[in-house]
């Protein structure tokens, strides 16, 4: 399908984002401006640093592919060719289940240089956070 139509498909299936705003996946893909000749990413934020945020980090180590499947789709959409994932440092198991997942894709030609002989091409880079510190009033929590 080409870019445009798949905006359209997500539009129309209600299909809303992870976050607590719930806000439309098509739409916030429609915002950006196709045709302009500059390039687009993809930023997949996996950190879930708020207090009891516990959403995305199973899923990720459940099913890594699934999240992959889904940056392949979103960035077909907004004509982007560079997907970055950025989780936090702390979850060493799913980062590296991760890890094996987007090696897993690479080899089996979904992502990487013309995707299936699609001519698309789309390339993952990972990023491992440092870690968080809490803080309640002047001392670390």
């Amino acid at each position: 399908m080409p870019p445009d139509d798949v905006i359209a498909y997500v539009k129309e299936s209600g299909l809303r984002g992870r976050g607590g705003a719930g806000f439309p996946t098509g739409m916030k893909w429609q915002f950006i401006p196709q045709g302009d000749g500059k390039p687009h990413y993809l930023v997949v934020n996996a950190d879930e640093s708020e207090p009891g945020t516990c959403k995305d980090i199973p899923l990720l180590f459940a099913n890594p592919h699934s999240l992959i499947e889904g940056m392949i789709i979103a960035c077909h959409a907004i004509c982007s060719q560079h997907a970055f994932i950025y989780l936090r440092g702390e979850v060493v198991p799913v980062l590296r289940r991760l890890h094996e997942a987007v090696r897993e894709a690479y080899e089996a030609g979904y992502l990487g240089r013309d995707i299936l002989g699609s001519g698309l091409d789309l390339d993952t880079t990972m990023h491992a956070g440092a870690g968080v510190h809490l803080w309640r009033g002047d001392r670390a929590a």
